[in-house]
């Protein structure tokens, strides 16, 4: 890839920068994932914290989600510009440069694992630092260019903020946590790959190896249903496991069976109808993971 700015590629002049510009830059959307889920994760910790401390402990998983997506945008700029869905970030348009937004990457990674190693303990500032370099090393630098699993091993990155939220409450990780991790493991595959399904031209022309560019529609659409199979059975896994009660155990087999429907209505689908149910699984599985997280700690507040 170019060291050369996609802006100065395109001999892009307007480089006037907005505060608005710098929030796009840490990903508000993924970012607001990262904050709610920590949220959770710090709620169904066994032991509580003080509100500041809990309070700066969102805080500093929110920066970190934020900056390694905002060090994510400076690698993929060369990406970004030639896909529909992210051409309008600010480093294709110019609002931002290159090397300001690796800096204010940089900046924001370090000053929310100090702060939070510092203020809250150092094993949930390791778990955030490691989240992080996962992110930007793993999976952008690594992965995403390189194999059509890039989603499947990738998806760890996301899986992290849970259980650091759990980790700034009770400074370990148990049983618990991992299968939150493990509940936004699994969900991430299907969650991006009926994206890519609808999205496939466009990964194409960026030249990313997307499982539908790869292998093609019928083996992503089988792999979507596989995981959205083991979806369901590792979401019941709270109440199996005695963490949580029958609330969340209806809720999460009642969530998971839309989710499996859509999966097979995918399935089914020939070649040409594939956007009807990919957009749908694909929006849908973002309130999926939002209310299998509430569920969980309604549930946990309310036995």
């Amino acid at each position: 890839m170019s060291l050369k700015s996609t802006a100065e590629d395109l001999n892009i002049i307007d480089h006037q920068s907005s505060l608005e510009d710098y929030i796009s830059l840490l990903k508000p959307r993924v970012m607001a994932l990262a904050i709610f889920t920590s949220l959770c994760g710090l709620l169904l910790a066994p032991d509580a914290i003080h509100p500041f401390m809990f309070a700066l402990s969102i805080f500093c998983i929110s920066l970190g989600a934020g900056a390694s997506g905002a060090i994510n945008m400076w690698f993929d700029r060369d990406i970004d510009v030639k896909m529909e869905r992210t051409k309008k970030r600010p480093i294709p348009l110019g609002k931002i440069l290159p090397g300001d937004a690796l800096g204010y990457g940089i900046v924001l990674s370090i000053a929310s694992t100090i702060i939070l190693g510092l203020s809250v303990n150092y094993f949930a500032a390791f778990l955030l630092a490691l989240s992080i370099l996962f992110y930007i090393f793993i999976y952008t630098i690594w992965l995403k260019r390189r194999t059509p699993q890039n989603i499947v091993i990738g998806g760890a990155a996301g899986a992290f903020p849970p259980v650091i939220g759990w980790a700034c409450s009770t400074g370990d990780i148990s049983l618990f946590p991992i299968i939150l991790f493990s509940i936004i493991f699994i969900w991430t595959p299907p969650h991006f790959w009926a994206l890519a399904l609808y999205k496939d031209t466009e990964y194409s022309r960026a030249n990313i190896p997307m499982l539908p560019v790869v292998k093609g529609q019928r083996v992503t659409k089988r792999q979507i249903f596989i995981y959205s199979f083991v979806l369901f059975l590792i979401s019941c896994m709270p109440y199996f496991l005695g963490f949580s009660g029958y609330l969340f155990l209806f809720s999460s087999i009642i969530l998971n069976c839309y989710f499996l429907y859509l999966a097979y209505k995918i399935l089914l689908s020939s070649d040409q109808s594939k956007t009807l149910y990919a957009p749908k699984l694909f929006k849908f599985s973002i309130a999926y993971l939002y209310l299998i997280f509430l569920m969980l700690v309604i549930d946990k507040f309310l036995n």
